[in-house]
């Protein structure tokens, strides 16, 4: 195949690049700066694009079998309206302009599929209920934002493309994100919960991450919207023992709410007091077999 993918220099980005080459396919990447893109992945073809500003051009999509669409703002960062303005529209402009240039290319030149990024705070936090793909939206900034996302992918739904939508967990890799931030002190054997440990932890190896995405833009039935969870959502309590045990070393240190307020400011601070319980309930049914469902073998397998 020959795809195109937006946010293809971040952390999923990157290694959805490099398990596209693996098979053989063609990977094209849109980039404010092309130049500095090329220099750091040259074996992507790459197209300058202003994501809130302007459509990507169509020359981009020459050829095109299918686009992952995975752009937006890092939410992990102090919040404040400016923060969250971007936050929304890297996403929400960003995918409008994307699917206006799909939906005006000519019918036989329009990608096959499209693939577009979502998150779990879609659906709020919503304590221990159980959440599956078909569950109502929560409330709050946090749920709006994936929201908007989805409704932009969706505008795309009368084209003739096949629409898939994302909803991503906590996706776990030792060299970024969260389980980067806590190997270093669960290795010095001072790691434990965070504020209480109460707040559930729906998360994902990156493998898996990837696996979904490819299993998406392959399977013909893959329509609609999918969890991008494990099987196995775990308390963060139950979490930072199996953190423990897979680097050997006792998880017993809590460290208290006020230091996520320190480290991101209250309101972000807050929501990771949160969490959601979210199950891949259609993922599974649909086919994916998930490759690490078990946060042991998950954990053991990155650390």
């Amino acid at each position: 195949m020959r795809v195109l993918v937006t946010g293809a220099s971040g952390t999923i980005g990157t290694a959805l690049c490099d398990a596209l080459f693996a098979r053989g396919d063609d990977v094209v990447g849109l980039s404010r700066d092309p130049g500095r893109a090329r220099s750091s992945n040259p074996r992507l073809t790459w197209h300058r694009w202003e994501p809130t500003l302007e459509r990507p051009d169509p020359a981009a999509f020459e050829g095109v079998d299918g686009v992952v669409n995975l752009v937006g703002e890092p939410i992990d960062q102090r919040w404040n309206d400016e923060v969250k303005q971007r936050i929304l529209e890297s996403r929400r402009q960003a995918t409008h302009n994307l699917v206006q240039t799909i939906e005006a290319l000519d019918e036989l030149r329009r990608p096959k599929v499209l693939i577009s990024q979502s998150a779990i705070g879609y659906y709020g936090d919503r304590g221990d209920e159980e959440l599956d793909e078909g569950s109502a939206p929560g409330s709050g900034f946090v749920s709006e934002v994936p929201q908007a996302w989805e409704q932009a992918a969706h505008e795309l739904d009368n084209a003739g493309v096949r629409v898939v939508v994302v909803r991503t967990g906590l996706v776990l890799d030792a060299q970024s994100g969260l389980l980067k931030e806590m190997l270093t002190p669960f290795k010095l054997g001072v790691g434990g919960p965070l504020a209480g440990g109460r707040m559930y932890f729906s998360w994902i190896h990156l493998e898996d991450e990837i696996g979904i995405m490819l299993w998406a833009l392959d399977s013909e039935q893959a329509s609609g919207t999918f969890n991008a969870t494990a099987p196995e959502p775990v308390t963060n309590k139950e979490f930072s023992k199996a953190l423990g045990r897979a680097v050997k070393r006792p998880a017993i240190t809590p460290v208290p709410g006020f230091v996520l307020d320190l480290k991101f400011g209250s309101e972000f601070g807050q929501v990771l007091r949160g969490g959601q319980r979210v199950f891949p309930k259609r993922t599974q049914e649909l086919g994916y077999g998930f490759k690490h469902p078990r946060l042991d073998e998950a954990l053991v397998d990155l650390v």
